[in-house]
């Protein structure tokens, strides 16, 4: 199996074991394997403190996991948490990170996206092997 295709597969899976967790199907999800790698899950969820905006879930290769608000002109995101420094954590601790935003725990606001390493395809598609069965055939 390819690099690319091993790392998509991957990403695919992983990202439909969180969105598993979060009581989402995969068809609220958006996932770009092409560099840089991103997704983009859809929340059905609002938050107390921000009510009219959806909350939205989001991963990318260089910064993680973190939670944004879709903006009323549906323009750019507004960023509220960042995960921290793990570019690849467990389904249940990316769910956990989110109860935290939504029952206000997190930290909110922070200035910036972690700084993490840079990972090569090789180290992401080793990071996902295991997620690639949990990956649906397209």
């Amino acid at each position: 199996m390819d690099t690319e295709h091993a790392f998509a597969r991957g990403l695919q899976g992983y990202i439909a074991e969180v969105a598993r967790s979060l009581g989402i199907g995969l068809e609220s999800c958006t996932i770009d394997p092409e560099p840089p790698a991103s997704a983009y899950l859809a929340l059905d969820w609002r938050l107390e403190r921000f009510p009219g905006l959806d909350l939205a879930l989001l991963w990318d290769e260089s910064q993680g996991w973190y939670a944004a608000l879709e903006s009323r002109t549906g323009e750019d995101m507004i960023t509220l948490a960042y995960f921290g420094d793990a570019l690849l954590p467990a389904p249940a601790e990316v769910r956990g990170f989110l109860d935290d935003v939504r029952a206000g725990e997190h930290r909110l606001g922070q200035p910036g996206p972690p700084r993490l390493r840079a990972a090569s395809r090789a180290r992401l598609v080793e990071g996902l092997a295991a997620y690639r069965e949990h990956a649906e055939t397209v």
